[in-house]
């Protein structure tokens, strides 16, 4: 007896890396599983069906699944790729997020269109599966079925929790998929849904693509334990969380890294000072604001 046995599960960018590593770990624990790649290069540029090699290997394996090639900020084609896993397995239970493409440079070299690509594919590419899933969960919940199995699963990075240089498109689509996953997780709470955010980390095409990082691509066909950075090791994560168990689970933000999961903290109050009378004035903040909230009496220093 599999975590998901009897579920339905999508995964968006499911070709290649971490996106491969989920689904086959979905289908491991008994969930019907959608494939969803665009089969673009890691620019985001061209087509293909990379998703049919993920749906070969879940399939070898025993598993259920079917491929399905639309861009994720497609608005139509996504609400046609939630119709399918419906159509095809006869219901929907879990949605992962996992989509995205780099186009790194530096702030005075990044163009329009770098920008847009990255946030678009990203942000919007979280916005419109979750959009359709809730709607679908919405729908059977007026009708007075349970939808307290749904779960959508979004991605996050350590550079977008962080800050990375070369990587201001990236990181900012990042942080802000944190911001909407705490958001949507209260407002789909009285539907009994979950939503949560993983941060993981691994010898993807991604990470490789970093200059200077020293890593090879590696794609997820079996789980390797002796590499610190196979794609798949988040995954055990992404399929607890999509169960029964992590029902009580929402609006977390959670780093899985190696061998190590963190909860992670965002924006938790740091050390304050406070006027209680008046307005502060700007003159007086420079012996404060050095002493005792960056904790340095040194004019110059960055944080």
């Amino acid at each position: 007896m599999g975590l998901l046995d009897g579920r339905v599960a999508v995964v968006t960018g499911a070709g290649h890396g971490i996106g491969r590593g989920h689904a086959l770990e979905l289908a491991k624990e008994g969930a019907k599983v959608v494939v969803n790649d665009l089969g673009t290069t890691l620019s985001g540029e061209g087509e293909g069906k990379d998703a049919d090699l993920t749906v070969e290997l879940i399939e070898q394996r025993g598993g259920e699944a079917v491929a399905n090639y639309a861009n994720v900020t497609d608005f139509d084609a996504v609400g046609g790729l939630i119709d399918q896993a419906v159509t095809e397995f006869g219901r929907l239970d879990i949605v992962v997020n996992n989509a995205g493409i780099a186009r790194d440079a530096a702030i005075w070299n990044m163009t329009e269109a770098d920008w847009d690509a990255v946030i678009d594919v990203h942000l919007k590419g979280t916005f419109v599966p979750t959009h359709h899933a809730v709607n679908h969960w919405r729908a059977l919940n007026k009708k007075g079925e349970d939808v307290s199995s749904g779960r959508i699963i979004n991605t996050t990075s350590g550079a977008g929790l962080t800050g990375n240089f070369g990587q201001a498109n990236y990181t900012a689509a990042k942080m802000g998929i944190a911001a909407f996953t705490m958001t949507v997780s209260l407002e789909v709470f009285k539907l009994g849904v979950t939503v949560n955010c993983i941060g993981p980390a691994g010898a993807t095409r991604m990470a490789a693509s970093i200059p200077g990082a020293g890593i090879e691509a590696k794609e997820p066909d079996e789980f390797d334990e002796w590499n610190p950075m196979d794609p798949s090791l988040s995954s055990p994560v992404v399929a607890w969380l999509a169960s029964d168990k992590a029902g009580h689970v929402t609006g977390q933000i959670i780093r899985a890294v190696k061998d190590e999961i963190v909860l992670m903290q965002p924006w938790s109050n740091g050390p304050s000072i406070k006027k209680a009378s008046k307005r502060w004035e700007a003159s007086e903040l420079t012996a404060l604001m050095n002493a005792d909230l960056f904790n340095c009496r040194a004019p110059g220093l960055r944080y």
